[in-house]
């Protein structure tokens, strides 16, 4: 029997609810047929926005939004997509599928579906291809009440009133598709560009540099040297890549030995945080900077007869899996880590929707995402899991249990466990330090590796009543099956 120690008194700090976050670029059929159908279209809508995906991502609680981009954003001019559809600009969308962009979804209906959502709007501004003159407009055009040329066509737009926007990035990925700068010369860059986004009476940006490509320490080193003052965030791009980015490998057929390649190199995230939070603590030891992990997930080869660029993939309980551990990573590092964006948002890569004209399917990424929800602005208590090593291979052993623990503003205990196993389930000892249970509420989500939700079987994996345990003088024993995640509210 593996023993779980929880310590309640033991506060640790608050979980951002923005760790939930989600991402949603012009790519595929992510903002096109799955968010925005158009007012015209025949799939019910409010102001062209489907109201059966906004209806999951509210039940969901989703906190924040991150938009165009993305590679797009550094080529996305935010003048292209605003006033008469009719007259907007139309554009090759050039790093997804060649496909035409026709900017009818812009600005105003970003900041729509945010409200729709009840979310907090991430924008990400472009440094790559724009100019200072660009950006700095954007950010009067979006915030900026008073008389200007920007407020005022805003107005002209349809919108009188400004917007309150939190979250603004200074360019994406400028390491690569974002203008293939080196991390000195984006420093200055971002120190220059982000002089212009200005506060606007009451709406203060939460400014986010582009951070590192995964592993890239110096990128780090050198943005918090010289940008670290300018700045409220530096981002961490991160993909869980089985094998190499030419040949990704299937996101449905896998067997064993991926299954474990797979979370093992999921859990790479933790290390990397601790070693790009490590060299910011050099530079920001009271940690005013926040570690925003803005694109993280799985990334596989397509599926098989859809278009190479619009990176559709089905979703399986490995996927489930790589956002339980993730989200529980978030949740121990939230002292540092202060928003993250599973990539992306509806029918690309790790969605949390997939869509198929009027059809809509949850993944068991949605279902984790909406099971975690509790720990959205809880305090982290301290918890720890006795694990042993499992995997088919010595170089890819994972441990075999992953957990995170919160308390919510009512005093609810919420945890969060990963069985990592294919094959044996576990006898869970809970014991909690100064605290008589009285009760427990549990979900599971569990099945088979390979199982995943289609649009002809769209409930093969969904979450159920988790009843398999009992209370004892010390806290709560359980067991955990093959393949699963569990959530146990505990008071």
């Amino acid at each position: 029997m593996s023993k779980l120690f929880v310590n309640v008194q033991n506060k640790k700090g608050k979980i951002n609810k923005e760790i939930y976050g989600h991402f949603s670029e012009h790519l595929g059929r992510c903002i096109y047929e799955g968010l925005y159908v158009g007012e015209d279209s025949k799939i019910p809508n409010t102001n062209g926005m489907r109201n059966d995906v906004v209806q999951a991502l509210k039940e969901m609680k989703i906190p924040v939004l991150r938009w165009p981009g993305g590679c797009f954003a550094d080529e996305y001019h935010w003048k292209d997509g605003i006033g008469q559809k009719e007259n907007r600009k139309k554009m090759i969308n050039t790093h997804w599928g060649g496909v035409v962009e026709d900017n009818s979804f812009g600005t105003h209906e970003f900041m729509e579906l945010c409200r729709q959502l009840e979310c907090e709007p991430y924008i990400n501004g472009n440094v790559g291809s724009g100019t200072v003159q660009e950006m700095s407009e954007w950010v009067e055009y979006l915030t900026f009440e008073g008389i200007s040329p920007m407020a005022d066509l805003r107005k002209k737009n349809g919108n009188e009133d400004a917007w309150k926007v939190k979250y603004f990035g200074v360019g994406n990925e400028n390491w690569g598709c974002g203008g293939n700068m080196t991390p000195e010369y984006y420093a200055n860059e971002y120190r220059r560009y982000q002089t212009y986004c200005r506060n606007y009476a009451d709406n203060k940006l939460y400014k986010i540099a582009c951070g590192a490509n995964a592993d890239d320490y110096d990128w780090t080193d050198v943005l918090m040297k010289n940008a670290s003052n300018f700045m409220d965030g530096l981002s961490l791009h991160y993909y869980t890549i089985t094998k190499n980015w030419v040949e990704k490998g299937a996101a449905a057929k896998f067997d064993e030995k991926e299954w474990y390649t797979t979370l093992k190199k999921t859990l790479k995230m933790e290390e990397l945080i601790y070693r790009h939070g490590a060299i910011m603590d050099r530079y920001d030891p009271e940690k005013k900077v926040g570690l925003i992990i803005d694109e993280w997930g799985t990334w596989f080869d397509v599926e098989v007869g859809t278009n190479p660029g619009f990176l559709y993939q089905q979703n399986t309980m490995r996927d489930a899996l790589v956002a339980g551990i993730n989200l529980n990573i978030f949740n121990k590092n939230c002292d540092r880590v202060k928003m993250a964006n599973i990539a992306q948002l509806v029918n690309v890569l790790q969605s949390v929707i997939l869509t198929e004209g009027e059809k809509m399917v949850l993944t068991p990424t949605y279902h984790v995402f909406n099971m975690y929800k509790s720990h959205q602005e809880a305090t982290l208590v301290e918890s720890y899991i006795e694990t042993q090593d499992i995997g088919v291979e010595e170089e890819n052993q994972v441990p075999n249990l992953h957990e995170s623990v919160s308390v919510d503003a009512e005093g609810r205990i919420n945890v969060t466990l990963n069985n990592l196993s294919v094959s044996e389930s576990y006898d869970i000892q809970g014991i909690f330090a100064d605290r008589e249970i009285k009760s427990v509420k549990g979900t599971i989500l569990s099945n088979e590796m390979g199982a995943y939700n289609d649009f002809d079987a769209p409930e093969v994996v969904k979450p159920a009543e988790f009843i398999d345990f009992k209370i004892t003088n010390k806290g709560v024993d359980f067991k955990i099956p093959k393949c699963s995640v569990i959530h146990l509210v505990i008071e």
